[in-house]
């Protein structure tokens, strides 16, 4: 498997767990702070791997 298909790989795992997290919330007091933050970490991660990937695959 080339590195860069592996990086887009990795990059669409951690936008769906990002979304998983995003969705997660709880009836009474909705979205905690916590999970916002780390959505937004791994939404950041998602976008670098996925970025990261293209750019090797056009190099």
């Amino acid at each position: 498997m080339n590195f860069g298909i592996a990086l887009l790989v990795v990059g669409g795992f951690f936008l769906g767990g990002a979304f998983s997290i995003f969705r997660a919330d709880s009836d009474t007091k909705g979205r905690t702070t916590a999970q916002l933050v780390f959505a937004g970490i791994l939404l950041v991660a998602a976008l670098l791997a996925t970025v990261s990937g293209i750019l090797y695959l056009a190099g």
